[in-house]
């Protein structure tokens, strides 16, 4: 039996190709001992068991996930492979000094460039393609924000390029548009089938995946399950949202929900009054993200923020299909492309991703318990995970590498406050961004809120 139907477009696709490719493997067979254990078979866990096994195959690496591989965020999210990261360079030179923001950022554009490196290595049929992101402007506000961060791009040696509205519709065509800007450093992809991808080659190099294992607790060289405890050297925690399930963990990092939509295929004589051919991914200035892409099979790809934070980080699967936040998204979409008007919306699906209380995304391991960890990606993790993967196994191995000097190495966030002040926190920022979007559509002038939203964000 697959996991459930409509998790999302990308598990109905790989099993649409292959019904039996998402049968889950079998669970731990009572206790056992590995050389790492690494919690959490999304992408932050089988990158890092990747790279373990190209720095050293002789490793025994055991991965155990409660259901199957991908299928938390890694198997929900918008399919952007991006440079995104979601602590600004300029937040992170306060933070960290210049040199450190600049080496982060510039990790971040080659982390986009390896992942495509190993998918085509692999031969990992993802879908990958090199398009960029357009960022549209549709009011004053919003083109006032793109092009500051247009100008913060070229402080970090990003490549980002401010556009008028006739240079947007040589990317994009949508309702509205008075601007906007593009970055190459994005690439589409079918996240799913990369993470499958990376399945089949870690196994082929000798990696263990114990599926329908649910880590209960992690302690110093040790994992217990639900069907046994796995003692090692090392213990990877890569649980990212799940992460506040887990006994200790539970104000690591809350569980915020995003969620997405996508058309039936759209005719060619749709696509071209909507553009995107070159496979570019898209979102707008607003502060209450919107994000899309064109997928492999011609639907478009509609997601965005904004959904409840549930009251003791509530995980649960009738979350996921939120019937008001998907007609909500349907009219978003509309918006932007009146040509979609009419057309079949046959996938909604959402899940959490991980935010922790500093917005900050962090990969560290204590050398001391052995247990290490990477998230908080808040959204941002296609690439991100690539890139903790990599630390993850430098880490490990005991590499001294650039990557393990990065400013997020060994970061450690502020735990989240007790019920109910998180959830009164969370629900607040989000009723806040939701408000200036309104206020500067209605007003045309940046909202009074946006520099208390700017500082909640890591902006």
């Amino acid at each position: 039996m697959t996991v459930q139907s409509g998790l999302s477009l990308w598990f109905d696709q790989v099993a649409a190709d292959d019904p039996d490719s998402l049968l889950p493997r079998d669970p731990l067979d009572g206790d056992d001992v590995a050389d790492v254990v690494i919690v959490g078979a999304g992408l932050t866990g089988l990158w890092t068991a990747y790279y373990l096994l190209e720095q050293d195959p002789a490793l025994d690496v055991l991965v155990v996930e409660a259901q199957v591989a991908g299928f938390g965020a890694s198997g929900r999210n918008g399919g952007w492979c991006s440079a995104l990261f979601p602590v600004s360079g300029d937040e992170l030179a306060r933070r960290h000094g210049h040199a450190a923001a600049a080496d982060l950022r510039a990790a971040m554009r080659d982390t986009v460039v390896e992942v495509g490196g190993v998918a085509a290595a692999e031969q990992i049929d993802c879908g990958f393609a090199f398009g960029g992101t357009v960022t549209l402007a549709r009011n004053r506000p919003q083109l006032e924000r793109i092009a500051s961060e247009v100008e913060a791009d070229a402080r970090w040696g990003d490549e980002s390029h401010l556009l008028g509205p006739d240079e947007v519709e040589e990317h994009v065509r949508a309702a509205g548009v008075i601007g906007g800007s593009y970055t190459p450093d994005c690439a589409r992809i079918q996240p799913l089938r990369l993470v499958r991808g990376l399945v089949e080659v870690l196994l082929s190099r000798g990696a263990r995946l114990a599926e329908g294992t649910r880590a209960l607790r992690l302690s110093p060289r040790a994992v217990v399950t639900d069907h046994g405890t796995v003692r090692a050297r090392w213990v990877i925690r890569a649980t990212e949202a799940w992460t506040s399930q887990l006994s200790g963990s539970e104000r690591e990092l809350a569980p915020v929900y995003s969620h997405m939509i996508a058309t039936e295929p759209l005719p060619p004589e749709v696509w071209a009054q909507i553009g995107l051919d070159r496979a570019q991914t898209f979102h707008d200035g607003r502060h209450l993200i919107v994000y899309g892409q064109r997928t492999t099979d011609d639907r478009l790809a509609f997601g965005g923020r904004g959904a409840p934070y549930h009251l003791s980080s509530a995980i649960r699967p009738d979350y996921d299909l939120a019937e008001g936040t998907a007609e909500h998204l349907r009219r978003e979409l509309v918006a932007l492309f009146p040509v979609l008007d009419r057309a079949e919306i046959t996938h909604r699906w959402g899940g959490p991703l991980g935010v922790s209380r500093d917005w900050s995304p962090s990969v560290g391991l204590d050398a001391e318990t052995g247990i290490g960890w990477a998230g908080g990606y808040v959204g941002d993790g296609v690439a991100t995970t690539n890139l903790a993967g990599r630390t993850l196994a430098d880490l490990v191995t005991g590499a001294d590498s650039p990557l393990v000097r990065l400013p997020w190495v060994g970061h450690r966030s502020p735990r989240w406050e007790p019920e109910p002040l998180r959830w009164a926190g969370i629900t607040a920022a989000r009723r806040a961004a939701g408000w200036a979007d309104r206020t500067e559509l209605r007003s045309g002038h940046p909202s009074r809120v946006e520099s208390v939203l700017n500082r909640v964000l890591g902006r």
